[in-house]
């Protein structure tokens, strides 16, 4: 069976958790989108990591690790993290590569990096990782597959040249910047063949026999719905579509085949970078629940960058859960609200003098204000528990009213940062 593990949100919401803890019963897991511009945090028996590339499940011995053709593949960058990896007792992982998957190239980072300077306060925030750039080159058609590591020289040098040509009119004549060298970045592609080759095949293919063989396969996702360049807060989103049933196309199976969708949904909201953020608080509110929050400070796993607050969002959350298709929800963090006498929760949004509990687009984002329900605190640690009964009354309370205004159920409850900080409830529970 096939299950995606995809975000409600801005991203941040603990998918890493999710499917490190998941993972234990997978055969397989797929990176199917995205690139190591953010990160996903796992603390289990091994310690604390932040994987950038590397399926967030790559921890247990049993299971295969697959990039899908969908990545943003930073070859270094991947190399890196298995060898940390293993550097600090971590069994190496299996792990294949798509032979369709394109190639960050080094020339991506650095117009990423240019372009925000170009832009100074018009800039999205971006992490400088290449991601934007990559993704133009994909569907511009002048990116590099890894198949075509493979190809005669010849002919790629040839495309080396082609593509330079046309990148650096743009260094020289938008950002003034040194020219790429085509014999340099082709000694660069040799390299990142070697790099790579160990790993490489058909993924599309391997799937396939193992959906036929009864493997059970998850799919990660890389940020969330708000992200998303469709559906998402545009243009302050990513480049890649962050939304479960882009996890076909980026992994290379039949969309038939994904049966569950679990959508990660923290219990307040968080994000990393510009954009609209409609419940977002600010000042000694906002900093305490980011120094309480995450699992050790709510700051960006990749970039390091203290993230935006805000209470929890029930317009956001779901429409993010509508336009993922959820079949249910694993809720994180909710540990860390124990301190509050009240909470918040963002019902609806004020726009015009109208309140609507419908997620529009940017436009009227802009104009939205919170229209806030307060329930009442828990006052209590609930780390530890793993019985669904257990826990306060009004913790429950909260959970309940976020489940029926999303109208998704709740299935994990996640209590701590651990993978066995979890508690299961309805269809999950054990």
């Amino acid at each position: 069976m096939v299950t995606a593990i995809v975000g409600a949100n801005w991203g941040d919401e603990g998918k890493g958790k999710i499917t490190d803890m998941l993972g234990q019963e997978s055969d397989i897991i797929v990176r199917f989108q995205g690139g190591s511009n953010a990160g996903h945090t796992i603390i289990n028996n091994y310690g604390k990591f932040a994987l950038h590339l590397l399926p967030s499940g790559v921890f247990y011995d049993h299971t295969t690790s697959i990039i899908g053709n969908g990545v943003a593949l930073n070859i270094p960058d991947l190399v890196r993290e298995v060898n940390d990896l293993v550097e600090k007792g971590v069994p190496k992982p299996k792990l294949y590569v798509s032979d369709r998957a394109q190639i960050v190239m080094p020339y991506h980072k650095l117009f990423d990096q240019y372009e925000e300077e170009r832009l100074a306060g018009k800039s999205f925030g971006s992490t400088k990782s290449g991601i934007a750039p990559f993704y133009s080159d994909k569907y511009a058609k002048i990116g590099f597959q890894v198949s075509e590591l493979f190809e005669e020289e010849a002919i790629l040098k040839e495309k080396i040249d082609r593509v330079c040509a046309q990148k650096n009119v743009i260094l020289e004549h938008l950002y003034h910047k040194p020219l790429i060298d085509t014999e340099e970045l082709y000694n660069t592609l040799m390299e990142y063949k070697a790099m790579v080759e160990p790993f490489v095949c058909d993924t599309s293919q391997f799937l396939h026999d193992a959906i036929a063989e009864g493997k059970n396969i998850l799919l990660e996702g890389q940020l969330g719905s708000l992200k998303d360049p469709d559906f998402g807060i545009y243009p302050m989103v990513t480049s890649s579509s962050t939304l479960a049933a882009y996890g076909a196309i980026g992994a290379g199976i039949p969309p038939y085949e994904i049966k569950d969708i679990v959508v990660v949904v923290k219990a307040y909201s968080s994000a990393v970078g510009a954009g609209e953020f409609v419940s977002e608080i600010f000042g000694e509110e906002a900093d305490e629940l980011r120094k309480r929050g995450g699992d050790g400070g709510e700051y960006g796993a990749t970039t390091g960058r203290p993230r935006r607050m805000g209470w929890f969002d029930c317009v956001a959350s779901r429409y993010g859960c509508r336009v993922q298709g959820a079949t249910e929800i694993a809720f994180t963090v909710l540990d860390v609200l124990g301190y509050l006498d009240e909470l918040p929760v963002c019902v609806g949004y004020e726009i015009d003098g109208k309140v609507t509990k419908d997620f529009p687009t940017t436009k009227d984002l802009k104009k939205a204000k919170p229209v806030y329900k307060v329930l009442p605190g828990w006052k209590q640690e609930i780390k530890g528990i793993r019985n669904y009964d257990e826990l306060p009354e009004n913790c429950k309370k909260y959970i309940e009213f976020i489940e029926a205004e999303i109208g998704v159920p709740v299935t994990m409850v996640s209590n701590g940062p651990g993978r066995e900080d979890i508690i299961y409830r309805g269809k999950r529970k054990k």
